[in-house]
């Protein structure tokens, strides 16, 4: 409500409007005022007053009808109406108040009376406004509320689709838009590269069927020890897993984690292979290791990113899987030196690699130390 209250004054007599406005002047209220019914109902829908003494009988609109379309114009705010009318019967106090009116003034009107009422309904008018008002505030709030809850659905949503194709740590980023550490650039890394053995053939042989409940029993194993230890997936080849440290988040012991994640991995492929054992398949596992430079970055399309890395490192570690037996993690000579404080080695033969030049000392991961 306005300070001072705008009052509209409605009477066909000069002399009663000329009264009620002096009266209430004194008080320091804005006073408009109209001279018949329908004056009335266009001033009162120009001005929005605070409160209208309305009198009932006027030329062209009487009091009632006045009352009655006011308050039925739902576009119209809440406005409080006095009626003021020489008629005291109770019937028109009846038909007053059902028309809409919340007040009911006799003439002639007494002076206290006629303030202490306006008093009263300003107040009732000034608490329902702000009612009005935090209840709009409460919308804008819920307004404002749910556009932050689809915001952020839409987040998590875009969050698990990237998730499909992405490292969470790189889905991350990108959901983000922090594209930084994914731009091309170069860094140094450990690449671990492990698959099945044994599942080619199960794949000409068994039924599709089973072979997919076999690639996702596997995957549902390993993927989770990959992102405990904040790996990030390259590539999913089949029964084969790529995965490398140090990227796009750096770490102070990517050697280590991967040589553990690597020995977790076969833990959990081993009891996995023991179970489709039973089942008449036999099942293996091997991992290759290796530590060296790559250039890392986003390759793909719109509709496809993959975060990949390419390098010599990349190679080495799938060559190194393909070359691990059931059960053998194989590691490059870099990634050795860096866990031989936490792990049991055994070298290998010199082994010659496809696409690598030099014959490769090798290391096996026989067992974590403690």
């Amino acid at each position: 409500m306005r300070d001072p209250a705008r009052i509209l004054i409605a009477d066909d007599s000069q002399d009663n409007r000329e009264l009620l406005r002096a009266r209430l002047e004194a008080h320091g209220y804005e006073l408009l005022q109209a001279a018949d019914g329908e004056e009335a109902l266009a001033q009162a829908q120009q001005h929005l007053p605070d409160l209208i003494l309305l009198d009932v009988m006027m030329p062209k609109l009487d009091g009632f009808e006045v009352c009655r379309r006011l308050k039925g114009n739902q576009k119209l705010p809440y406005i409080p109406i006095i009626l003021v009318t020489a008629k005291s019967d109770s019937k028109d106090i009846v038909t007053g108040l059902d028309a809409g009116g919340d007040e009911y003034l006799t003439k002639p009107i007494d002076h206290a009376s006629l303030v202490a009422r306006v008093r009263s309904i300003l107040r009732t008018k000034a608490l329902h406004d702000q009612v009005q008002a935090q209840a709009a505030e409460l919308a804008d709030w819920n307004r404002t509320l749910e556009e932050r809850v689809r915001s952020q659905l839409a987040q998590i949503e875009g969050m698990d689709r990237l998730k499909r194709f992405l490292a969470p740590q790189v889905a991350e980023l990108v959901s983000r838009g922090d594209d930084r550490l994914l731009r091309s650039h170069r860094r140094d890394i450990v690449a671990v590269m492990c698959d099945l053995r044994g599942f080619t053939a199960f794949a000409e042989t068994g039924e599709p069927e089973d072979v997919i409940a076999l690639l996702q029993d596997y995957h549902q194993r390993v993927v989770p020890i990959v992102f405990r230890y904040e790996g990030t997936i390259e590539r999913f080849l089949g029964d084969g897993v790529l995965v490398f440290f140090n990227d796009p988040f750096p770490c102070d012991d990517p050697a280590q984690r991967a040589v553990r994640m690597a020995s977790d991995m076969r833990s959990a492929v081993r009891e996995m292979a023991e179970a489709w054992r039973r089942r008449g398949q036999s099942i293996g596992f091997g991992v290759g290791i290796a530590q060296g430079y790559a250039t890392i970055g986003q390759v793909g399309f719109e509709g496809r990113v993959e975060y990949s890395a390419v390098g010599t490192v990349m190679n080495l570690a799938a060559r190194l899987s393909d070359e691990a037996a059931d059960g053998q993690i194989l590691l490059s000579p870099r990634v050795a030196a860096a866990v031989e404080s936490i792990a049991t080695l055994s070298p290998t033969r010199e082994l010659v690699l496809k696409g690598i030049s030099r014959p490769i000392q090798a290391f096996n991961l026989d067992a974590m130390r403690g």
